[in-house]
């Protein structure tokens, strides 16, 4: 008789297989496809590891284990990644949420905190907002925040706003399809400007990994040849929509930190503060504050 098809058998054998197909976690992806497949929570794949998987559940299984070797994001193929202790949907029109930009995040809230401003009204413009994460956290945490979304991308501003209805804050967050600041009514400014934007020079883009180049979207990544592209044309345009005391933070690459705070000393409006390194210790989030 053949061997059964087990919880504990499939993860086991797709572990090897990604692994020989040089996937970075192999484990953990095998974990979350699994999960997704079965309808259930990574943990409770450990509760039923002797249990047999049903041929509808392998059928979806293989299919997505097919796909991930071939370099398909975990985070696309089961439509959904976490980031801030919240699940956002996402898809190919998105780039995936990444730990870095919680660092942004909690700086925001900080400030925000710092300033007293949790009692009042703020202002938050998110520029290139993707799928939301940035918008919708700060909105979570910041419970008398109004945010101003804006990405280029209508695709990405549909995910954005099928995640801010999810997570309950849709009635603070309002949309806007536009270059930076150009669909947002002249004269409007804000507390504070987030962004996450491309940011990446067009060498540093040939040499990401494939499941990176390949299958997130471009426009979110690839600033031009010196990666600074889009922050040149934003920081001057974020001066301006600047409240006083007012605070842009921005994440980088740690290759252009350097280029991206003389941007900011070209603003005499603008005072660069000190940049936030990630755990790894490297530059990841500048800001600067607005001065009279």
């Amino acid at each position: 008789m053949p061997e059964q098809w087990t919880i504990g058998r499939l993860l086991a054998w797709t572990t090897d297989y990604l692994k020989r197909q040089g996937a970075e976690s192999p484990r953990l992806d095998a974990e979350i496809l699994l999960a997704a497949a079965c309808g259930c929570q990574r943990i409770d794949l450990y509760t039923a590891f002797d249990e047999p998987a049903d041929d509808a559940v392998r059928e979806k299984f293989r299919e997505w284990v097919r796909r991930r070797a071939e370099g398909t994001p975990v985070a696309y193929l089961v439509g959904h990644k976490e980031f801030y202790s919240l699940s956002f949907r996402v898809s190919p029109d998105v780039l995936i949420p990444r730990p870095e930009t919680e660092l942004l995040v909690v700086r925001l809230l900080d400030l925000a905190k710092e300033r007293g401003l949790e009692r009042g009204a703020i202002a938050i413009a998110d520029i290139g907002t993707g799928s939301g994460i940035i918008a919708v956290s700060v909105a979570k945490h910041l419970r008398t925040a109004h945010v101003a979304a804006i990405d280029l991308s209508p695709q990405a501003l549909t995910v954005a706003r099928e995640n801010a209805a999810a997570h309950g804050v849709a009635d603070r967050i309002e949309w806007f399809q536009g270059d930076l600041f150009a669909a947002v009514p002249p004269g409007r400014q804000f507390d504070f400007i987030a962004s996450n934007p491309p940011y990446v020079s067009s060498a540093e883009f040939a040499k990401l990994p494939p499941t990176v180049k390949d299958f997130e979207p471009h426009l979110a990544l690839e600033a031009g040849p010196r990666g600074t592209e889009v922050i040149e044309r934003l920081v001057p345009e974020a001066a301006n929509r600047l409240k006083l005391a007012g605070s842009l933070l921005l994440e980088i690459s740690p290759m252009i930190e350097l280029a991206v705070r003389e941007i900011l000393g070209q603003q005499p409006t603008l005072e660069a503060g000190p940049t936030i390194k990630d755990l790894a210790g490297l530059p990841r989030v500048v800001q600067a504050s607005k001065r009279a």
